[in-house]
């Protein structure tokens, strides 16, 4: 698990609360807190591709969603 999460105080300009919380987001961004849980117990293989399967449909919806609400912003914006 080669992860390295790294926040310098200059990105946040000395501010701890924002350092904690910009350090925070990119742990989730990285999934790190996922990867070891998953590296406690043992998945089959079967169960790893569906989990995989199931995380890219999310992913691809929430694109989806993004690139219309995008496109509805624009469009307001011209009228």
């Amino acid at each position: 698990m080669a992860c390295n999460v790294v926040v310098k105080s200059k990105e946040c300009r000395g501010n701890a609360e924002k350092m904690i919380r910009r350090f925070i987001k990119k742990c989730k961004k990285e999934r790190v807190v996922e990867k070891y849980k998953d590296r406690q117990r043992y998945k089959k293989p079967s169960e790893k591709k569906r989990d995989k399967r199931a995380r890219a449909a999310r992913e691809r919806k929430r694109q989806e969603l993004k690139k219309k609400r995008l496109l509805e912003k624009r469009s307001r914006r011209k009228n």
